[in-house]
């Protein structure tokens, strides 16, 4: 982070999402909070696998709103091997327990999704490849904020975060219009010249109509790895001292396994939502100092 703080980044309504998370888990009765009641407890966050910390202002901001105060022992972005002592938690006991489960959620999956982005970032700089390493769209609806968050912190591009960030034409819009070339000429007619324009593509050809209609990004979604560096390598050859200026993107099928065998520096951008569908949450838990 050395460009500023992330949490910096975040909207000014982005809180009702974490007051939406308390309302849906006690939406009537606080059972276990009638047993515990009130008193001033102090509890401890550990980290137990290791793990990229990620998530730092949706847990803070959780606490803060059930009358509590987190104290963090290691920054956001830090890793750390398990245990570890990460955070501790003061406020009434019911409330560190309202709080408990919502925040080692929020935790858990922010900063999986920032380690695993690291752990991909740094297997792709080893490689040799210099280029963008970005996360997708494919997030939980109404989680994608924390979601994105943790591919920041992860070191990671977030892509488009959603339909109003960038134009993205794909086959079935392709399919729609008609052409590739129609497909473009419409978005431009409403995006305007701030709002990039990518298109999919499956084919060296279909790559070289998107080019010469004016996309600025070409995603060349799904071609194996040898195919993948044959035309990628052609169309910067073949566009190099040409008017047109774009990006090459891949994506499709990208995983931690296979990255380096599809890694080339022709390529501007490799996408992959294996850093954030179905990754490996890190493990946390929240324990109240006995007496």
């Amino acid at each position: 982070m050395a460009h500023g703080t992330y949490a910096h980044l975040l909207s000014p309504g982005w809180r009702n999402i974490v007051t939406e998370w308390l309302k849906e888990d006690t939406p009537a009765f606080d059972f276990g909070g009638f047993v515990v009641g009130e008193g001033e407890e102090r509890a401890v966050l550990l980290g137990k696998s290791p793990g990229v910390l990620a998530g730092v202002p949706f847990v803070d901001e959780i606490f803060l709103q059930l009358g509590c105060k987190v104290e963090w022992h290691l920054a956001e972005g830090e890793s750390f091997e398990p245990v570890h002592k990460v955070a501790t938690v003061t406020g009434p006991v019911r409330h560190l327990l309202l709080g408990e489960r919502i925040a080692l959620n929020a935790l858990a999956r922010c900063s999986g999704i920032a380690t695993k982005s690291a752990r991909m970032l740094k297997a792709a700089r080893a490689a040799g490849y210099t280029g963008i390493l970005a996360g997708t769209r494919k997030t939980t609806p109404g989680f994608r904020l924390v979601e994105k968050y943790g591919m920041l912190v992860g070191g990671i591009d977030m892509h488009r975060n959603d339909l109003s960030s960038m134009v993205m034409l794909k086959d079935n819009h392709i399919a729609s219009k008609g052409s590739i070339t129609n497909a473009i000429t419409a978005a431009k007619s409403v995006a305007g010249f701030s709002v990039k324009i990518e298109v999919e593509v499956s084919s060296e050809a279909d790559a070289d109509e998107a080019i010469e209609a004016g996309a600025d990004i070409v995603m060349l979604d799904n071609f194996d790895t040898s195919g993948l560096k044959a035309c990628s390598r052609a169309l910067k050859s073949k566009w190099q001292d040409s008017k047109h200026s774009f990006l090459l993107e891949c994506s499709g099928g990208l995983t931690e396994s296979n990255l380096d065998g599809y890694l080339t520096n022709d390529i501007d951008i490799y996408s992959t939502s294996s850093v954030h569908q179905s990754v490996q949450h890190v493990d946390f838990s929240l324990k109240i100092a006995k007496k």
